[in-house]
Formats: structure tokens, sequence, C-alpha cells
């Protein structure tokens, strides 16, 4: 199954706009999605730039998404644990949350990627992308995907 993702900041495709990048308020945009299989227990959303020059470079790790969440507000918290238990991992720069587009040159695409899974990821907050994929392996039951473009 496919899930939906989309911003009311930009559409698939498009430019993120520049409040959600370091030339800006360097805060996430606000995203939402449709309904997930009923069996859904949790989402994880990862954000990453593959144009980065040293390899792939995550913006966002964010999991245990509770399964009632339909979207994740403007400029969420990137404290360790938010409000509704989601769990905010840690990116390429080292820190917890968000960290908006920042491209050295050229055009950059950025991949937000949500999961919808069947279960509640056993991790504390904090993990990297790597130990979020482990384990959310034989736990994927949809997903979807948003790609938005920066230039420098």
């Amino acid at each position: 199954m496919t899930l939906s993702i989309t911003s009311s900041a930009f559409k698939n495709g498009s430019t993120i706009p520049a409040v959600y990048t370091c030339k800006g308020d360097d805060t996430s945009p606000a995203l939402s999605w449709n309904d997930p299989p009923s069996n859904t227990k949790s989402f994880a959303l990862i954000m990453d730039d593959p144009d980065a020059p040293g390899g792939i470079w995550v913006h966002w790790v964010i999991y245990n998404i509770p399964a009632s969440a339909r979207g994740l507000q403007a400029a969420a918290p990137t404290k360790a644990q938010l409000a509704d238990g989601s769990l905010n991992g840690v990116n390429s720069g080292g820190k917890l949350g968000y960290g908006g587009p920042c491209p050295p040159s050229g055009t950059h695409h950025y991949f937000f990627k949500l999961y919808a899974l069947d279960a509640i990821l056993n991790l504390s907050s904090g993990a990297n992308k790597q130990q979020v994929l482990s384990a959310m392996q034989n736990h994927i039951l949809a997903q979807g995907e948003l790609m938005g473009t920066v230039s420098k």
C-alpha cells in the first residue's frame, strides 16, 4: 500500500521555501498523510538528501509517531520526545530532530519518506537512520514519499 504524504508548504517536486532551510528559520514544514492500513501501530519519517557531496545526508529522523497521527506540525520540536510520544532521532549534523536543507552548491533533492509500521520501535530517542531502518525491517505496512528541491 502507498501512503500519500503532502505538505502545505510545497508541492511534490517543487522548491522547499527558504524559511525551512538554513537560510531561513531552519524549522520543519508541516506534513500530512492519508489513512494508513488498519493494523498500523506507529509511523516513522526519514528525510535525506542523496545529492550531498559526501554521500547521503540525513536531515531528519522521527519515529514512534502515534498511529492516530495524520501529520506533523510545522516547526516540530527538536527535543528528544514530543508531547505525543514521537521520538526524534539524530541527523547527520549530530543533532536531534530536523536540520533543514543547506546545499553547498547546485540543486539538491530532499526526500521525506514516511513509513506505516505494525510495531512501535524498541529504540530510545537519538537513534540514527540505520538503526531505525534496521528496527523497521519486516514491520513496514505502507510507505510514501514527498520530494522537494533547494538550490544554492
